[in-house]
Parts: C-alpha cells; sequence; structure tokens
C-alpha cells in the first residue's frame, strides 16, 4: 500500500503528487498576485518570504519525490504506444520545469548575496550571486517557466481526464486510490 507496484500507486506517491500540485498551483497564484502589490501593502515584503519559503521546502519535498521515483516501480501506462511515450517525456518535462522554476526562484533572491529563509527555521545560503543582472535575468526566466508549468499541468490534467472519461481506463483512479497488490 505504501510502496509503488507494476498495476498502481503507493501511498507516498500519490501524497507527493496532490501535496505537490497544489503547492505548485498556489505557489503560482500567489506569485502572480504578489507582482501586482504596492509597497505600503502588508504583504509587500510577507508574500516573497511565504513564496520563497514554500519554494525551498517544495524543492526539498521534489529532490525527495525524484529520489522515492527512481527507487519504486512505475505502473505500467495504459493507452497505445504514443501516448504511453508521450505521457513519459510529458512527466520529465514536468520534473525539468519544476526544477528550472525552482532554481530561477533561487537566483533571484539570492541574488544580493543573501540567504534564503525558510519561515525563520534555517537559512539556505546564496551559493550563486552577483552575476551580471543575475535577478533581472533570472526573474524574466522563472516567470515564463512557471507559465510554461502552469500550461503543462493543464495539459497533464486534461490527459488523466481523457483517459478517464473517454478511453474509461484508471489512470486517475490509480492517482487518487493507493494499490494494494
Amino acid at each position: 500500500m505504501w510502496r509503488n507496484t507494476q498495476v498502481g500507486w503507493g501511498v507516498i506517491s500519490i501524497a507527493l503528487h496532490w501535496l505537490s500540485a497544489s503547492t505548485i498551483v498556489g505557489l503560482f497564484a500567489l506569485g502572480w498576485w504578489m507582482t501586482g502589490l504596492g509597497y505600503y501593502d502588508t504583504w509587500y515584503n510577507l508574500g516573497p518570504w511565504v513564496h520563497r519559503s514554500v519554494g525551498i521546502v517544495l524543492f526539498m519535498a521534489t529532490l525527495a519525490r525524484l529520489v522515492w521515483r527512481l527507487t519504486q516501480p512505475t505502473p505500467q501506462g495504459h493507452g497505445s504506444r504514443l501516448e504511453v511515450l508521450m505521457a513519459h517525456l510529458g512527466h520529465i518535462t514536468l520534473y525539468v520545469l519544476l526544477l528550472f522554476v525552482m532554481t530561477t526562484g533561487y537566483l533571484i533572491s539570492t541574488a544580493d548575496g543573501g540567504g534564503i529563509s525558510v519561515f525563520g527555521w534555517f537559512e539556505v545560503p546564496a551559493l550563486v550571486h552577483g552575476l551580471p543582472q543575475q535577478a533581472l535575468i533570472a526573474g524574466d526566466l522563472h516567470w515564463y517557466s512557471a507559465w510554461a508549468l502552469m500550461l503543462l499541468a493543464v495539459g497533464h490534467s486534461l490527459a488523466a481526464l481523457k483517459h478517464h472519461l473517454i478511453d474509461r481506463h484508471d489512470t486517475l483512479l490509480r492517482m487518487l486510490k493507493p494499490t494494494s497488490r
């Protein structure tokens, strides 16, 4: 039940999937909302602090998720060979984009040489800083790659619904209910 099998996902994979998905959507919404805040707004400093803190926690969870994913079996995909290949490539692209969004966010936040305080619990040091126009370039890359991630996530969701509603596969159900076989 906790581990993946050839026929379904385990509890850990399912939990990491849905926690990541909801956190990514929340971070995107918060990031978009923050861009319109005025200097005297209460959330002007608090919003970015929360965004950075949650982003670092998500980064750590994503690394753990990747390790878990690489050490667990992957349930067999449904559909034609092309659909299975596209799903595989789509998942890889989701992970790459997610890591890229988080890396560019880190580069924005550490451009001045200061670390990132994560909810006041610990600080992530600025390992890369002082590059020419680091915050500006990383900011543009962060914005556009976050949009690309959201668009791909929508496509991912639509594909899951297509498998469920049209093809009548258990693809979506496997991500909702852990396997015990």
